[in-house]
């Protein structure tokens, strides 16, 4: 298990379970949200997150922020409805631990920042038919979204 929470403290979480998967986005949307040059996104059940204290607002994008201090927590994705979270790995109190599986939008990503070459790299999502999960992974998401 692994906890993480806000810049200001309000909002405290606990993950009950590893990520089904992680990757660092470079996409603009993603640099312009955490002022930053990618996000690190851990794909996670909802109901493996355990609110320890405060409650997240969500907003009408779907991201998931302290009403405090508004550090985003996690969010929602169309392409995956409201049972599968995108929690900012940079929240948790041992962010170093989490290592991406695969990076996202390279095509914008800073010219500065060095791949690792035995990562998956993708110029914007992965295709259609690209196989990203494992059969354990496929197994949680299709759990996840009432069709396991």
């Amino acid at each position: 298990m692994r906890e993480g929470g806000c810049y200001c403290g309000a909002v405290r979480y606990r993950i009950i379970a590893e990520p089904i998967y992680v990757n660092a986005c470079h996409c603009r949307d993603c640099q312009t949200l955490t002022g930053s040059a990618f996000a690190i996104n851990a794909m996670i059940e909802d109901d493996r997150i355990e609110r320890l204290t405060g409650t997240p607002e969500r907003d009408e994008l779907g991201c998931f922020r302290c009403a405090s201090c508004a550090t985003l927590l996690w969010a929602s994705h169309p392409m995956f409805g409201e049972t599968i979270r995108f929690l900012r790995v940079g929240t948790l109190d041992q962010s170093e631990a989490i290592v991406p599986d695969a990076h996202f939008f390279v095509r914008s990503k800073h010219p500065w920042v060095t791949l690792p070459p035995s990562l998956p790299a993708f110029e914007t999502l992965p295709g259609e038919g690209e196989t990203l999960f494992s059969a354990a992974q496929q197994s949680r998401v299709a759990a996840a979204m009432g069709r396991g």
